[in-house]
């Protein structure tokens, strides 16, 4: 019996060493691609704290020569596009605009998918059937009718829209429910009947089965749908640019940003750390939010 076993443990470990081998050379091109992926970045990192004097006249690597010599790094490049250049003002115009523009629509189309899934009312296949035909429109194609819209709008019950942060949430609002409703509706029509059945039995009603069963067990999907509604509206520019123009007290930081590149062309410290100011909280709410974004793209794929 010993010696069967210690044949089997043998085999076992065989078999994990040439799981290993196999996967090697994958797991190297997974690694080689991230790092040529992320080199960019990290050069746009370094340049960013680099001294105006040394980003002219050497490259970003030449700091690991002396990677510890703190003389050569310096904050005032931030400092510089915060306040002076208006990226700071611009970091909170941003958010003023992406966070009600995710809110919004993931609140609205919560209650919409569960209702296509779950509840029963006139015309509900034909109201899908349109929800998911709005997905294929062209966000350029709606741009101007919708501004001619607000303008309308304005004429007749004096709402101004276009030029404030409330015509481009509507906008963000209108170009991300088609796809929030059907992502939610098929993780939600996903789970077990017997749930709803027995909360049924128990007297809920469907706005309490919405709230304590469906909602809590549908995180991992709306959390999905945050990353891609913030990733988009945060690096938005066309959308900014149409609502809220060039002013400067409504001026996002893709706008502002792509000012600068106008402006001040030639000042790489100045650029580096703007842009890096844009990417840092877009790649903090991904990594925050990963294991969900994981569990909401592979949830449902499996049934049984």
């Amino acid at each position: 019996m010993s010696q069967v076993k210690i044949q089997s443990e043998r085999s076992a470990s065989n078999d994990r060493i040439r799981q290993i081998f196999s996967a090697a050379p994958l797991r190297i091109t997974i690694i080689v691609i991230a790092l040529l992926w992320t080199i960019p970045s990290i050069g746009l990192l370094i340049t960013s704290f680099r001294h105006p004097d040394a980003i002219q006249t050497s490259g970003w690597w030449t700091v690991f020569q002396h990677p510890f010599e703190l003389s050569q790094y310096t904050i005032r490049n931030y400092q510089q596009v915060i306040l002076a250049d208006g990226m700071g003002e611009a970091f909170l115009n941003s958010l003023l605009v992406t966070i009600p523009a995710v809110v919004i629509p993931i609140t609205i189309a919560a209650f919409a998918a569960y209702a296509f899934a779950w509840l029963e009312f006139p015309g509900r296949s034909f109201f899908f059937v349109v929800v998911v035909g709005l997905m294929v429109v062209p966000l350029q194609m709606a741009l101007i009718p919708l501004l001619s819209l607000y303008v309308n709008i304005n004429d007749l019950i004096g709402i101004k829209l276009n030029g404030e942060f409330l015509g481009v949430w509507l906008a963000h609002t209108g170009f991300g429910l088609p796809l929030a409703i059907f992502l939610l509706f098929g993780y939600m029509s996903t789970l077990p009947a017997e749930i709803m059945e027995s909360a049924y039995v128990d007297g809920a009603s469907p706005l309490t089965t919405f709230i304590r069963l469906v909602l809590p067990l549908s995180v991992p999907v709306i959390a999905s749908f945050a990353i891609f509604q913030f990733l988009w509206v945060w690096n938005d520019l066309l959308v900014a640019l149409v609502f809220l123009g060039t002013n400067p007290e409504k001026t996002v930081v893709t706008a502002r940003l792509s000012a600068l590149v106008g402006e001040r062309g030639q000042d790489w410290h100045v650029l580096t750390s703007g842009a890096f100011l844009t990417m840092i909280l877009p790649l903090i709410v991904f990594f925050a939010l990963q294991r969900y974004f994981v569990r909401g793209l592979t949830a449902g794929s499996v049934k049984g």
